[in-house]
C-alpha cells in the first residue's frame, strides 16, 4: 500500500485520470468534490470515497482541505515522483 497525506488549497484540483490501483480518499478536514465515473460527491471530515481500479476520477477542493489517500497495490510513483 501507498499512504499519502495531502494538503489542498481551496479551488485546487487534480485532473481527471485513472490508474490500475484501488484508491481511498479519506477527508480529515475541509470539503472535497470527488468525481468518480461522472458522478460528483462532496465529502467532508470523516468521509471517504473508494475509487476502484481503472475508474476515471478527479478531485477539487471546495475549501482548504486535508486528506489521507491510500493506494493498493503500492504505487511506483506519486505526482511524478518515484517511490
Amino acid at each position: 500500500m501507498t499512504f499519502a497525506y495531502y494538503t489542498v488549497a481551496a479551488g485546487a484540483s487534480i485532473h481527471e485520470h485513472s490508474h490500475p490501483n484501488d484508491e481511498v480518499w479519506n477527508v480529515i478536514e475541509g470539503r472535497l468534490a470527488i468525481t468518480l465515473g461522472g458522478e460528483t460527491r462532496e465529502v467532508g471530515p470523516g468521509g471517504a470515497v473508494v475509487v476502484p481500479p481503472d475508474t476515471v476520477h478527479s478531485v477539487r477542493a471546495l475549501v482548504d482541505a486535508r486528506a489521507i489517500v491510500v493506494d493498493h497495490p503500492r504505487r511506483q510513483s506519486l505526482g511524478g515522483i518515484a517511490l
